[in-house]
């Protein structure tokens, strides 16, 4: 029995499974999400935000600090708001800090 392995692409993984074909639109739906609200946010934290995952119409973020989550914390109601008026049924952002 002779298997040949062929390497293929992530791109190609992704489109030939339908596991990995949702986790990637989740992946740069989340993505999407951040960067519609990155202007929000100020200059100074947005280094320390990261997309996170997106779990029905909650959304998680990834933020390095508490001090910078104590921040973003303030801004949650704004950043929801301008989420919904894009199109993305969000009712709630939560926030996890990365140690």
């Amino acid at each position: 029995m002779n298997r040949r392995h062929y390497a293929i692409t992530l791109q190609q993984a992704s489109e030939e499974s339908p596991t990995l074909a949702k986790l990637t639109a989740l992946t740069r739906d989340s993505s999407d999400r951040l960067k519609a609200i990155e202007l929000l946010i100020p200059a100074a934290l947005r280094p320390a935000v990261q997309a996170g995952p997106i779990d029905g119409d909650s959304w998680c973020l990834l933020v390095k600090s508490n001090a910078a989550a104590a921040k973003i914390r303030q801004l949650l109601p704004a950043l929801q708001a301008h989420l919904r008026s894009r199109g993305w049924e969000v009712n709630a952002i939560r926030l996890k800090v990365q140690t």
